[in-house]
């Protein structure tokens, strides 16, 4: 993953082309999807597979590439962030990928034999491994939970591996090869980090609601106790002395009558 220096100083970057461009007023929407086209030319350029077009085709994908910042910055700036506009540019980044990784596709489809299996297939499984990292990341927002900076290779560093592995292209004609490897690996090991991670983070926002769920249940089991009146307590106090009362008249009157029943004998 990229440092976080590096990142922000290309975002601070961006932060000041940002202010020049929103003088152009052009709306963040409209970078987006001139971001988006960029990518078709630069993907037919590197379909040719020639010195030239390696070069021409890389910079073209990072020139794409820059929009993909820029129009966050501008939308900032100009106070018009909205969620279509977050929708959008997530949605035309996926389509980015694709169409760069369909441009080195055609390639190898009619480049050399040695090339022509081995670079399809690890373009095939690239482009499965970058549509897992961004499907999962967005399934996971879905659930409330971020996954942004999680995982080995987040977009920016698979749009950076791709213009090195052409321009490396250039001298050495296993470059973009070895690049695709580790794009075809990278890719799935970081959908697999971004799994893991939604699954250990869910396990603890499910373990946190059951938790609350039952100290709620406790504390209502607790309120549907009923209390013992005062006023039953009251009347059995008054009952007491009542019964104590009566007692000590039927003692008093069973001494009287023993009493004359003696004084009668004598």
């Amino acid at each position: 993953m990229l440092s976080n220096l590096i990142e922000d100083w290309a975002r601070g970057i961006a932060r000041q082309v940002g202010r020049f461009v929103a003088k152009s007023h052009l709306s963040p929407n409209a970078l987006t999807i001139i971001g988006f086209l960029l990518n078709f030319p630069a993907a037919f350029i590197l379909a040719q597979g020639q010195s030239w077009s390696w070069w021409v085709g890389a910079l073209l994908v990072l020139f794409a590439g820059a929009f993909d910042m820029l129009d966050g910055a501008v939308a900032k700036v100009t106070g018009k962030t909205t969620k279509f506009g977050a929708f959008l540019d997530s949605t035309l980044d996926r389509g980015s990928e694709v169409v760069v990784f369909l441009g080195l596709l055609l390639y190898y489809r009619s480049g050399p034999t040695t090339d022509q299996y081995h670079g399809s297939i690890l373009v095939y499984i690239a482009i499965a491994g970058s549509m897992l990292v961004s499907y999962v990341k967005a399934r996971a927002e879905g659930l409330g939970m971020e996954c942004k900076g999680v995982g080995l290779l987040p977009r920016p560093e698979r749009v950076l591996m791709v213009v090195a592995g052409c321009i490396i292209n250039v001298w050495w004609d296993l470059g973009l090869i070895v690049v695709l490897w580790i794009l075809a690996i990278g890719t799935n090991v970081t959908a697999i980090q971004r799994i893991w991670y939604v699954y250990t983070t869910a396990k603890k926002q499910d373990l946190a609601a059951a938790q609350a769920a039952s100290v709620t249940q406790a504390a209502s089991s607790i309120a549907q106790v009923q209390p013992v009146k005062p006023a039953t307590v009251a009347s059995s106090a008054k009952e007491v002395p009542q019964e104590d009362a009566a007692g000590q008249e039927e003692l008093a009157r069973k001494g009287w009558l023993f009493r004359r029943a003696g004084g009668g004998g004598r």
